[in-house]
């Protein structure tokens, strides 16, 4: 078969999906991935055919704006408008027999699927589908109880209709296909059963009881690492010359000069008051620092860092938050928006976190106390391996396989 990938987002929101689609390749599928520019090596080093999105999130023009606009541009109609024409630039003229949609793919990826008569499949990773078990993921952390849960989850779908209506209407009106409405369409793929995959342990975060066949939880997509990379020598000499550091980072958070520099101090002087040393992980968000107890660097692959980690701080995107679970260390959350309160609770809820200290109330005592709490008590890091050991028993990609070569059958 020949599949196609539609990824937009970020590097956490891309490089997941990098697995899923190396795993289909191994399976003997040709496989296309679209996505921004920025992760076209890092795709094409995976032998996946690349079609390239154009765009880079890190440079967009908002870079530095607070966080309420970043929000607010980023899921705008005319950005989604923007979204949902790349995926058709990109896709409409390759044959395809199956399209794996993430998120923000799907407003183009749902008519493109239709006018091609073929079948499609979500991947997400995290549950965007109403549940009285839990608030929706990208609305906060606290339970409304079960009634409000629900409530709250069928209200944002409804939103999410009128808010795109007009969106979804011109993409499928760009491929001739007749005018529906949003609502309409959804609960045509309810009706039938369109089946989502969600990339995130069912022993993080159980399937809900009341969701519909064909939601299904498989485990996590890992992103791959490029073979050839090899830690940098001042990386290395760092980590040689004393205990375990604790990672800091806060991956796709764009900011300004100012807000990355009072950051870097908040998190430099929780280090040093805590007594552990540190590596910064520069980001999105510029993190900087330097001193004997303190390296900062650039892109590092978790899967070859976090496993000489004493903990890990970071704001809690889906990708991050799996990786330190994989490691198995302890973590702190410092959340920032969308779905970050939501993982940071989990971290919490299953003891590998002794406290989420959301970025709006972050100082350097805060963390400290959380820092010196997190690789103080062992009882985070034993809870932490727990999961790390579960997580090793699943194979989230292999499931999309089996789930792809079954919509072919």
């Amino acid at each position: 078969m020949r599949v196609g990938i539609a990824a937009i987002g970020t590097r956490g929101d891309v490089a997941p999906l990098t697995d899923v689609g190396a795993r289909l390749l191994q399976a003997g599928h040709e496989v296309v991935m679209s996505a921004p520019t920025p992760f076209g090596k890092e795709i094409e080093r995976c032998g996946l055919a690349f079609r390239d999105m154009g765009g880079d999130p890190q440079t967009s023009e908002l870079a530095g704006a607070n966080v309420a606009k970043l929000v607010m541009a980023a899921v705008a109609p005319r950005t989604v408008l923007a979204m949902g024409t790349m995926v058709l630039d990109t896709l409409r003229d390759d044959q395809l027999d199956v399209l794996l949609l993430s998120p923000f793919a799907e407003f183009g990826g749902h008519p493109l699927a239709e006018a091609r008569g073929i079948p499609s499949l979500g991947v997400r990773l995290q549950p965007l589908s109403a549940t009285g078990e839990y608030p929706p993921s990208v609305l906060g952390s606290w339970s409304l109880g079960r009634h409000g849960n629900l409530a709250a989850g069928r209200l944002a779908a409804s939103l999410v209709d009128k808010l795109y209506g007009n969106v979804i209407s011109e993409l499928r009106e760009r491929l001739g296909l007749p005018a529906v409405g949003a609502g309409t369409l959804r609960r045509r793929r309810t009706e039938n059963g369109w089946p989502v995959l969600h990339g995130y342990s069912p022993s993080v975060l159980p399937r809900p009881s009341d969701w519909r066949a064909g939601l299904d939880v498989v485990g996590y997509w890992w992103p791959r690492r490029d073979l050839g990379w090899r830690p940098p020598g001042d990386l290395v000499d760092f980590l040689e010359a004393g205990p375990p550091p604790v990672v800091v980072g806060f991956g796709s958070f764009l900011t300004n000069r100012r807000n990355a520099a009072r950051l870097s101090e908040h998190v430099v002087g929780a280090l040093r008051t805590a007594g552990v040393r540190g590596i910064l992980q520069a980001g999105w968000a510029g993190l900087a620092a330097s001193g004997e107890d303190v390296l900062t660097v650039g892109e590092v692959p978790h899967d070859w860092l976090l496993h000489k980690a004493a903990a890990l701080v970071h704001a809690c995107g889906a990708g991050t938050t799996a990786a330190g679970m994989r490691a198995g260390i302890p973590m702190i959350g410092v959340p920032v928006t969308g779905d970050q309160p939501f993982w940071a609770r989990k971290l919490r809820d299953h003891g590998m976190s002794p406290a989420t200290v959301p970025y709006w109330r972050l100082s350097a005592k805060r963390l400290a106390a959380a820092v010196e709490a997190a690789v103080g008590d062992p009882s985070y890091r034993e809870r932490a391996r727990h999961i790390a050991a579960r997580l090793a028993r699943e194979d989230g990609a292999g499931a999309v396989v089996k789930a792809v070569e079954s919509l072919a059958r």
